[in-house]
């Protein structure tokens, strides 16, 4: 399975459903602000890890399948639920990741922010790519037992 960019899904989401998710997007980003002024930068921070639309994508990536399956004629409940489930292991991929985004920008925060991000992003996509194939083989080696 190769990782590549598809936006032929764009064309399947209507207009309310894009405002759903920049709302939810918008309302975990004030919470984690809210968090934040409360408790300080050291919890708040931690809610930054949160993938801030996946509430809203996955029962709207799930929705979508659906609704695919049974254009085509066939119950599509346990393809959507797939679906989601998959989207569901890019976000924790994706936030175990984001631990290596932080502790790379830690350790590079006292150069220039421009080199701090830089090292981080790159970690961080090595990482997420690197968790992503790992789990990949251990899927495929599990159905070959």
């Amino acid at each position: 399975m190769q990782i590549h960019l598809s936006l032929s899904s764009l064309s399947n989401s209507r207009w309310y459903e894009h405002l759903i998710r920049f709302g939810l997007g918008g309302a975990v980003t004030v919470l984690t602000g809210i968090i934040d002024s409360v408790w300080g930068a050291s919890i708040g921070g931690l809610f930054l890890a949160l993938p801030a639309i996946f509430c809203a994508s996955a029962t709207l990536i799930e929705r979508h399948e659906i609704r695919r399956k049974e254009d085509a004629g066939v119950r599509g409940v346990r393809r959507g639920r797939e679906a989601a489930a998959l989207d569901a292991a890019g976000a924790a991929l994706g936030s175990v990741a984001m631990i290596g985004f932080a502790a790379t920008f830690l350790a590079l925060s006292s150069y220039k922010a421009v080199v701090a991000f830089a090292g981080a992003s790159i970690v961080w996509t090595l990482i997420a790519i690197g968790a992503w194939h790992l789990r990949w083989a251990l899927k495929r080696r599990q159905r070959r037992s």
